[in-house]
């Protein structure tokens, strides 16, 4: 089979056999038959001619089966994960995860770094001094069956197709690929050896789709092609205009985390973490409707039990399980300042994709892959969207060490918000649920 025809035939519009997509899985593995510029080429016809849910499903599967999947069959109890295409203040997995372990659903969590504006969960754990993300597989094995929660990073020999796509991906403008995207989410997923997975698409300004028809196209090829490859999925559209909870940073996310977990945590990221993780155990099959499990889940929060998971799986993993009750263990910036309301009246709007950037730029992100990140730096919003403001009451406490990095964050910061007379409509928080 040859590469030049597989790629004609997409670019022609028809649909790939399964026979040509595995020619392609395989030469973005090892390199069989297919030279770079080729594979590019296909993820640029792709891109344009797009494909069908039956050609996005065997694609999921063979980059999946690419690397090892897990068997994590000898592990007792319902396997579910959850996912996040990625926003702002987002440490849903930090709540959610323990929680949903801690009603008793086995969460294999296999999680990425962040880049550009958007936060990953690795970097997050990674503040937390000694937490170790590169679990072998019998510890992480372990840790599932001793906590019921394990949070990695994803290894080399899973899904190796995918780190080939997702970085020529990244520099041939076919990121934005609907079915490309599908598969490298889901594929990452199967590989994981789970049976259920919950979906939060973000969108508006802080997320990758920006639009709801773009999220609700998204929501509904991950949940077409991961039912299709065996998996149970929900899949649940979110707001991302204003960044989730109060807090941005590395650090500083674990900490609203673990104060969340502790019944302290802001409304937004309280409830969007306990829906989703009673979504993880309906999915699981240990409630009878969305009630009970939503039940559950609230009395693990306020009986302190997803809290005790949250401890117990930062000590496995090496952790030191103190930064909980004291968060001076934590990386701690050495300087603050206030970026302060021109005027009085209600904040309308906070532009989440400004804030991430702006925390990036402090060094709490990266541009590139290879960046390292500062844990210790971010931002505090004191004032979210519908909250009063006077003028020159403080709207950011800005958290940073290098001062040149933080002269070139504060524009950012400064036009991120908008403050008017009146407060604006309220948005839910939750857009669409697809099932």
């Amino acid at each position: 089979m040859r590469a030049v025809d597989v790629i004609r035939t997409k670019r022609d519009g028809g649909e790939l056999t399964r026979a040509q997509i595995d020619s392609f899985v395989r030469g973005a593995t090892t390199g069989e038959g297919w030279a770079p510029y080729q594979l590019s080429a296909l993820l640029m016809a792709t891109l344009l001619r797009g494909m069908s849910p039956a050609e996005t499903a065997h694609l999921t599967r063979a980059m999946a089966d690419s690397g090892t999947v897990l068997d994590l069959s000898d592990v007792p109890g319902p396997k579910v994960d959850k996912h996040s295409t990625g926003g702002v203040g987002d440490k849903t997995s930090l709540v959610l995860g323990p929680l949903a372990a801690a009603c008793g659903v086995v969460v294999p969590m296999m999680s990425g770094r962040g880049l550009g504006h958007s936060g990953g969960t690795l970097d997050k754990l990674e503040a937390i001094p000694g937490f170790r993300v590169g679990l072998s597989a019998s510890e992480f094995r372990s840790a599932l069956r001793r906590v019921g929660l394990g949070m990695i990073g994803q290894t080399s020999d899973v899904a190796p197709a995918d780190k080939t796509l997702y970085a020529m991906r990244d520099v041939t403008a076919t990121v934005e690929s609907v079915p490309l995207i599908t598969a490298s989410i889901l594929s990452k997923k199967l590989a994981e050896g789970i049976s259920g997975l919950v979906m939060d698409v973000k969108c508006g300004h802080g997320a990758f789709m920006k639009t709801l028809a773009d999220a609700r196209d998204l929501a509904g090829s991950l949940t077409r092609v991961g039912t299709a490859n065996g998996l149970r999925v929900a899949a649940l559209i979110t707001a991302m205009d204003a960044p989730l909870g109060r807090l941005v940073g590395n650090a500083l996310e674990v900490i609203e985390a673990a104060e969340t977990l502790k019944g302290n945590g802001p409304a937004d990221l309280t409830d969007l973490s306990v829906l989703l993780a009673a979504r993880m155990v309906q999915l699981a099959g240990l409630a009878a409707d969305a009630d009970e499990a939503t039940q559950k889940v609230r009395t693990a929060l306020h009986s302190g039990a997803g809290l005790e998971v949250f401890r117990r799986c930062i000590e496995f993993q090496g952790g030191d399980p103190r930064t909980l009750d004291d968060y001076t263990r934590l990386p701690t910036a050495p300087r603050s300042m206030q970026v302060v309301a021109h005027r009085s009246g209600y904040v309308t709007e906070m532009v989440a994709g400004a804030v991430g950037v702006a925390s990036m730029v402090l060094g709490g992100g990266r541009e590139r892959a290879e960046d390292g990140v500062d844990h210790a730096v971010g931002i505090v919003c004191l004032a979210k969207p519908g909250d009063q403001v006077r003028a020159a009451e403080a709207v950011y406490d800005v958290r940073y060490r290098s001062t040149a990095r933080l002269v070139a964050a504060l524009p950012l910061l400064e036009e991120s918000f908008t403050i008017a007379d009146e407060p604006p409509p309220r948005a839910p928080l939750v857009i669409e649920e697809l099932a």
